[in-house]
Formats: C-alpha cells, sequence, structure tokens
C-alpha cells in the first residue's frame, strides 16, 4: 500500500494485545481499549493492508501432538552470496520453522522441529547436506525451552 505508515498509541495497543491473545474478539479488544468493534476491525485492516499484522497464528504445545525435538543449527555458506538459493531450498523442508541471515561464525542459523531424533537425523543428513551452497553445519539439540515471547510493542492499556 503507498502512503507513508503513521502508527498510533490505539493501533500499538491493538497490536499488544492481539500478540498476547489473537483470538480476542473485536468487540471484546473494543470494550477493553475503549473504542467500537467497528474501529478495532478498521484498524486490523489497516494494518493488514501495510503488512504490520500478517495473519495470526495458534499457539499449540508441540510436545503434546509429539514433536519431542527441537534443534537449532548454524549453516556455513562456501559464498555468502549463495543465502537467497541456499534459503529458497531450506524452505522446501517442512520441519524447518524458522531461519535467519546472522553475522558471527555461521551464515545462517535455523530452528528445525522433529518428532523423534531419526526424523533430526533424517532433516540433518538427508535434507541439508545435499542442498548446494552448504559447507556444513552445527547442530545444538534443545534441551528445555524457559520461555518464548513477543517484544513488547506497547504499553499495557
Amino acid at each position: 500500500m503507498a502512503g507513508k505508515l503513521n502508527l498510533d498509541k490505539l493501533d500499538l495497543q491493538i497490536i499488544a494485545a492481539m500478540m498476547e491473545d489473537a483470538g480476542i474478539s473485536y468487540a471484546d479488544l473494543g470494550k477493553r481499549l475503549f473504542v467500537s468493534g467497528g474501529t478495532i476491525h478498521v484498524r486490523i485492516k489497516k494494518l493488514q493492508e501495510y503488512g504490520v499484522v500478517k495473519g495470526t497464528k495458534l499457539n499449540v504445545d508441540l510436545k503434546q501432538l509429539g514433536y519431542d525435538i527441537t534443534a537449532f543449527v548454524g549453516i556455513y555458506l562456501e559464498k555468502s552470496s549463495l543465502y537467497d538459493t541456499v534459503a529458497k531450498d531450506l524452505k522446501k523442508i517442512p520441519e524447518i520453522v524458522r531461519l535467519n541471515y546472522t553475522t558471527g561464525n555461521y551464515s545462517m542459523f535455523l530452528e528445525v522441529v522433529c518428532k523423534d531424533i531419526n526424523q533430526l537425523r533424517f532433516v540433518l543428513h538427508d535434507e541439508l547436506q545435499k542442498i548446494k551452497g552448504i559447507e556444513r553445519t552445527e547442530t545444538f539439540i534443545s534441551l528445555d525451552e524457559s520461555f518464548n515471547r513477543n517484544v513488547q510493542v506497547a504499553p499495557a492499556s
């Protein structure tokens, strides 16, 4: 959408509230913020059009669904110019849930979620190692996630 994005206090309050609970109804959120549900709807639509809000996510306990392994993988590229090509290939691997282009030792850092160690081994050996441009990888298995939170974008309402 063309034009400059100007977020005001209400926009930030809406974003903060929905980051905390994306399932809240527009009417309930409007009551909490002392505006109409229609105002919330219009603001959310504007935020979506500008690409600030890119959808909503359901927060699921993956362990309850049988996903017992979370690992982080540092990737060394043969050349940093291969990032876009390698990223495109990595996106095809469904177990990879996050990918970042980084500074430091690794060119890329990714998060992978698997049901078990055999699935992780398959991803690491049969999937990652076949991608042209990856020189080598270093894997870290997560033993526990202490917390996972969103950035606080606005003071509590």
